[in-house]
């Protein structure tokens, strides 16, 4: 099973990802966190996630580049958190890309993952809507999330927005 989540910042996309997890069953449950931390922000978002998972029996990957690399163990369920963090620390690397070789760098990555687990459940961002006009490079790197967002929708079995804590299932 794939089940791409999406919703904008505090809609409780982690949460609803996480109790779809527990859903799964008895398997063995990772955790790829692709945060990477570089100020106090980043740090007290960190610490929320790791005490919103706390006790659920995850085994927690920190991984912010190379998901291609990532092993797991066969009939595991798979949390990635989140796509939007990968996609960036791709993108923003230091080295010159384009938007299409990030966005096939990471499905190449998703690729693996799917062959290895038996569920696996990505957590994006709904970043397209606010309206903003941001300079090129994050508009660059807005176009590689969104290639990567359809691929995954196009792959998922399930796709499910959540806003206001209300999941809204757009693909079953």
């Amino acid at each position: 099973m794939f089940i791409v989540v999406t919703g904008g910042s505090g809609s409780g996309k982690s949460f609803y990802a996480e109790q779809r997890v527990l859903g799964f069953g008895g398997k063995k449950r990772y955790y790829i966190a692709t945060m990477q931390c570089f100020d106090e922000e980043s740090r007290i978002r960190i610490a929320r996630h790791q005490k919103m998972r706390s006790g659920k029996g995850f085994e927690t990957l920190e991984w912010p580049v190379s998901l291609e690399n990532v092993r797991v163990s066969p009939d595991s369920t798979v949390l990635l958190e989140c796509m939007s963090n990968l996609a960036a620390n791709e993108y923003f690397d230091g080295k010159r890309h384009t938007p299409e070789e990030v966005a096939l760098k990471i499905e190449r990555g998703l690729d693996c993952l799917l062959h290895q687990c038996s569920d696996l459940l990505v957590v994006t961002n709904e970043v397209f809507s606010d309206g903003t006009a941001y300079d090129p490079e994050t508009m660059q790197y807005m176009e590689c999330l969104g290639k990567v967002n359809q691929a995954m929708a196009r792959k998922a079995d399930e796709v499910v927005e959540v806003v206001y804590g209300i999941p809204l299932k757009l693909k079953q």
